[in-house]
């Protein structure tokens, strides 16, 4: 019987987000009070950001059909505050737009829930 490669130690998710700049909530409220409004990005679901949002955000659903295409149409120049419910999936959206070009990118480490 053969093994495997060994299991890795940690999520993909948790990988990805290593190579993210990773905010706490009050440093993301600091920034989120010196950047215009469109430029927060919440990537949970539209029934989620209906329920609650962040004052100023825009929501491009990380799991939505039409995500890429509302990332194609930003300004990869710009910065960008992107959050979600956990962290999840505004590691995977980060990852994303970062593969895409997209340099200035700020991320709320463990999501709306870190303001708990």
């Amino acid at each position: 019987m053969t093994e495997g490669p060994p299991a890795c130690p940690l999520p993909r998710w948790q990988l990805l987000k290593q190579q993210l700049h990773n905010v706490d909530p009050t440093e993301f409220d600091r920034l989120r009070a010196e950047t215009p409004a469109g430029s927060r990005i919440d990537v949970r679901s539209e029934d989620e950001f209906a329920a609650f949002h962040l004052d100023g955000a825009v929501n491009y659903n990380y799991l939505g059909p039409d995500f890429l295409e509302q990332m194609d149409a930003l300004d990869p120049e710009q910065e960008y505050l992107v959050y979600c419910r956990s962290g999840r999936r505004s590691v995977r959206a980060c990852t994303l737009m970062r593969n895409a070009g997209f340099a200035n990118l700020i991320h709320l480490d463990g999501g709306i829930n870190a303001y708990e």
